[in-house]
């Protein structure tokens, strides 16, 4: 997501290079840009005037820096403006109430909501110990209601049935005395959607409101829907007290303006990002964090957390005593490198974290996916134990046997030792080892597999 409106940022921002200061000429060149590129990324038409405002506003006031070029006060100016459209902070989910405390989802339908609240659920159970119910009240929706169970099973959630010939406020009022019941810590109750907002759903919407009283009512909204989430949301807005937004599948190609105008049209946070469509493909949303993706300047922080939370520190801490020992770096410590890799959203997902990563253009991006290291880690698997241990043993006739039984060529094998003898390098001059030492050596730079 973002990348034209990366492209375009950056394109305003080059105009004023070499310029010796902001002037109202130069700013009035350079905040077209800006506009053209928000209205191509299907920002609300308000939202981009009141954007442009500010930041022509501060870029022409006295608070620009005379130490700084332009083009460098500039973008601090526009990434602060970003973060002021966006909300100023990260803002958690308020779960202070006597247990259970009741989370509703709300949006149209196709928005995600049902998935959401799996991705919520297992994020409540792994990182914050907390008991789980989840309860469909999609009485529009068979195939929802099964989804869910399925869903609450693979999470580790409890569930409560529900059927289609029940009345959506009864199951939401039982989901609470079933939470209750269970000893639940926080219950989430999914509801219907439609495909457009309609008196029906918004009144379905306001009976599992009144009958749930929850503590978080979040509005679920497909960041690809354009300027129909924006109306949607201010329809959802009108109809329930919101206490913020989750915005879905901000992995696919949307142009980003869902989320520079909800935070603006409804005035709740937005509290979750959608990232992919595994159960824990669902991040914070940072607006500050976010700015600094869309103007190309990475994310390093996220990554450094995800580093953190979803690397296996065991298997990592096994890996630095083995190479403090001396001993080599061998094919079963770059498999799992590999692995830890594809757990925390593969290539495209680190890549998009890396400073300067605009660069690379959209084209080039494309090229970068889990397959380059899905097929590395079955040229490893084709491998005997002892190749594995001894890489120094694998010779022509062994390089052919490996790329056969993975199903691919004597090339292929052979720049995957290469990238191997680059990596087992690496670890020897760290000697302190593992993902996240791996991570800060790389200096920006692609992980092993470049852009092959």
């Amino acid at each position: 997501m973002f990348e034209s409106l990366s492209a375009r940022l950056s394109d305003a921002v080059e105009s004023l290079r070499g310029r010796g200061r902001l002037t109202e000429e130069n700013i009035g060149d350079a905040l077209r840009q800006v506009r053209t590129a928000l209205l191509e990324a299907d920002v609300a038409l308000p939202v981009v005037t009141s954007f442009i405002e500010r930041v022509r506003e501060r870029a022409l006031g006295e608070e620009v820096s005379r130490s700084l070029t332009p083009g460098q006060a500039f973008i601090k100016i526009v990434h602060d403006s970003l973060v002021a459209v966006m909300g100023e902070r990260s803002e958690a989910l308020d779960l202070r109430v006597q247990p259970p405390a009741v989370v509703m989802l709300a949006g149209l339908q196709g928005s995600g909501k049902t998935t959401t609240a799996a991705k919520l659920a297992r994020r409540l159970i792994e990182r914050d110990h907390k008991k789980v119910l989840l309860a469909s009240a999609d009485v529009h929706r068979p195939a929802a209601i099964l989804q869910l169970e399925r869903l609450a099973q693979q999470v580790g959630a409890e569930f409560m049935p529900s059927h289609t010939g029940q009345a959506a406020e009864d199951i939401a009022r039982l989901a609470v005395a079933e939470g209750r019941r269970r000893v639940a810590d926080v219950v989430i109750i999914d509801t219907a959607g439609r495909l457009h907002v309609d008196e029906e759903m918004m009144e379905e919407a306001k009976r599992v409101h009144a009958a749930s009283s929850p503590i978080e009512t979040l509005f679920v909204v497909d960041s690809m829907s354009g300027q129909d989430a924006v109306n949607a949301a201010r329809a959802f807005d009108v109809a329930l007290p919101l206490t913020g937004v989750v915005l879905t599948k901000t992995d696919g190609d949307a142009r980003g303006g869902a989320a520079l105008s909800v935070r603006e049209v409804t005035g709740k946070p937005i509290k979750f990002i959608g990232v992919g469509e595994k159960t824990d493909a669902l991040e914070p949303f940072h607006p500050d964090r976010l700015a600094s993706r869309i103007l190309g300047m990475g994310d390093v922080l996220t990554l450094v957390e995800e580093v953190q939370q979803k690397t296996d520190r065991e298997k990592t801490e096994r890996l630095a005593r083995k190479l403090k020992k001396g001993k080599n770096f061998d094919f079963y410590d770059l498999r799992e490198q590999l692995q830890q890799m594809i757990s925390m959203g593969g290539l495209q997902s680190l890549l998009d974290k890396l400073p300067g990563s605009q660069a690379l253009g959209a084209a080039a991006k494309q090229g970068i996916d889990d397959r380059m290291l899905r097929r590395q880690i079955a040229l490893i698997d084709s491998m005997t134990p002892r190749e594995r241990r001894f890489p120094d043993l694998i010779d022509a006739s062994r390089k052919r046997r490996i790329a056969s039984g993975a199903g691919m060529q004597v090339q292929d094998i052979n720049r995957l030792l290469k990238q191997f003898v680059q990596m087992q390098k690496m670890m020897k001059k760290m000697a302190g080892g593992g993902l996240q030492r791996m991570m800060r050596g790389m200096g920006g730079r692609l992980p092993p597999g470049g852009l092959h």
